[in-house]
């Protein structure tokens, strides 16, 4: 049946969230073929969204000169709305967000039912594992089937470009998931937030297999998931949308995520701690040597040695959770293997050597309690009687438990500590840093500086200049090209950039 104006009015009253309609009659009645939350996208037969605190009318306005057949808000934004597109049907809603995530699949037409689409949760690894996934199902060939969606790239076969939300908003969402099955992509590996989760972003997605890789403490502040219980509770709620459930045998709180997890129609549970009871899919031999890690994974279905192509013994999990859903897919150990060995995740546990082999740095995206944990402790293991340089800050208006949680473990691992900017959004850098410097554990040594640029060229000096071989991390920032300042993202270079410039005036000649 065919998806119109009046098709949704209905199916928003049947939940609860249609206040009234607005010119909507016979005559303005009109098929609808997407929706949109963003003006720069809307199309011929669209509903438009409109959302957000500061919503302009010339948004509207430019939604409907590009062929939206009508629009959708809440109670407050209704009057002005009406005064300024009289005429122009209109939807009046009592929640804008969960009215986007009922509204956004049907007004799609569920492109997901014609896709294989695997779901990543947890607090760290989601990247990694997509990229891993990637790697494999395309047999090393980036970009030939598989879309992707997360907090590095968004592919979708016909749009490709640095993330801004890890899971976009309901709209942006659907519409890169038509795109993926326009594009005649088979399949979409896509990172699912505690936000999107919570927020019905993917209210209405119906995911092949859904991965749950573990869990630590994250985002949790005033100004988004209240408490911890919160942010556990928003993550589960993965499991009530997919087919397969895939688990980490290694995460906190395992009983209760194997209990969310019975909703689905099968459970694989995977270990990086060797066979046991439950256990579907693990690991054993497992050995880091210049760079890499190496193990020997085991499926119900066949056993192989697989190499990853970049340090952190963390990473044997996320292989394991890739491994898994190739299980599940039915992919097998020869293409898994290769395509774990051709893995390149942007901005991952990235190593830099330098000429003379004495300083060598990773960049990497770890920018919470759990990443530190992990990413310190193997760095401590694989890099033995380094100088440890770590070089991190926090974002502004969010996650604000990082600028106490985060000085307090890089100390615990690192020689020294220098804070500085990363995405400050509404805040300063300066008072940012001041947080993390008031948080600092008595007698570690650090330094702010609030330029990353300067930041970065100072952890090279001390690296070459420290008396002993020397490790440059690198830290939150990535592969990313862009500073979240005020409202704007503006153009920055990478870290990776910006560390090779640096090293250029210490490094011998070749």
């Amino acid at each position: 049946m065919a998806v119109t104006l009046s098709s949704l009015a209905n199916l928003l009253e049947q939940e609860g969230l249609l206040v009234t309609t607005r010119s909507l009659t016979d005559e303005t009645d009109a098929p609808v073929c997407g929706t949109d939350c963003d003006s720069r996208f809307s199309r011929a037969g669209h509903l438009f969204i409109c959302k957000g605190k500061a919503f302009k009318e010339q948004y509207l306005l430019a939604a409907l000169e590009k062929g939206s057949v009508g629009y959708l808000c809440d109670e407050s934004l209704a009057e002005k709305l009406a005064a300024a597109v009289p005429g122009v049907p209109a939807l009046v809603v009592n929640d804008v967000r969960r009215t986007m995530g009922v509204v956004s699949p049907v007004a799609w037409g569920h492109p997901d039912r014609d896709l294989d689409v695997i779901g990543l949760t947890g607090t760290k690894g989601k990247s990694t594992t997509a990229y891993m996934l990637r790697a494999i199902l395309d047999n090393g060939v980036t970009g030939s089937g598989t879309g992707i969606m997360g907090s590095i790239d968004m592919y979708d076969g016909i749009e490709s470009f640095e993330s801004v939300n890890t899971t976009p908003e309901a709209p942006d969402l659907w519409r890169h998931i038509a795109n993926t099955k326009e594009a005649g992509l088979p399949r979409l590996v896509m990172e699912v937030s505690s936000h999107g989760l919570k927020y019905d972003r993917t209210l209405g997605l119906e995911l092949d297999v859904a991965c749950f890789l573990n869990l630590g403490r994250d985002h949790i502040s005033p100004i988004e998931h209240p408490d911890f219980e919160d942010y556990f509770q928003s993550k589960l709620k993965i499991f009530s949308q997919a087919r397969v459930a895939v688990v980490n045998k290694g995460t906190d709180r395992l009983g209760e995520v194997l209990a969310a997890a019975q909703v689905c129609e099968r459970l694989l549970v995977f270990s990086d701690r060797g066979p046991a009871d439950g256990v579907d899919v693990w690991a054993t031999d497992i050995t880091p040597h210049d760079g890499l890690v190496t193990f020997t994974a085991h499926t119900p279905s066949w056993e192989t040695e697989v190499t990853i192509p970049f340090p952190g013994l963390f990473n044997v999990e996320n292989a394991l959770c890739a491994i898994s859903v190739c299980e599940v897919l039915g992919v097998g150990p020869e293409q898994v293997a290769a395509g774990i060995a051709h893995t390149r995740v942007p901005g991952r546990m990235e190593v830099i050597p330098t000429r003379g082999g004495n300083v060598t740095a990773i960049v990497d995206y770890a920018h919470n309690k759990l990443s530190y944990q992990r990413f310190f402790s193997s760095m401590k293991e694989e890099f033995p009687g380094y100088e440890i340089i770590a070089v991190f800050g926090c974002p502004g208006d969010k996650a604000l438990e990082r600028r106490f949680e985060l000085p307090q473990e890089a100390a615990k691992w690192s020689d020294l500590l220098i804070y500085t900017e990363e995405d400050p959004a509404h805040e300063t850098v300066a008072d940012i840093c001041a947080e993390m410097a008031a948080n600092t554990p008595e007698g570690a040594h650090y330094e702010v500086i609030l330029d990353r640029e300067e930041a970065i060229a100072y952890s090279v000096k001390h690296a070459f200049t420290c008396g002993r071989k020397a490790l440059v991390c690198l830290l939150a920032k990535g592969d990313e090209t862009r500073q979240h300042e005020g409202d704007f993202f503006v153009p920055s270079r990478t870290d990776g950039e910006i560390f090779e410039e640096a090293v250029a005036q210490f490094e011998p000649e070749a």
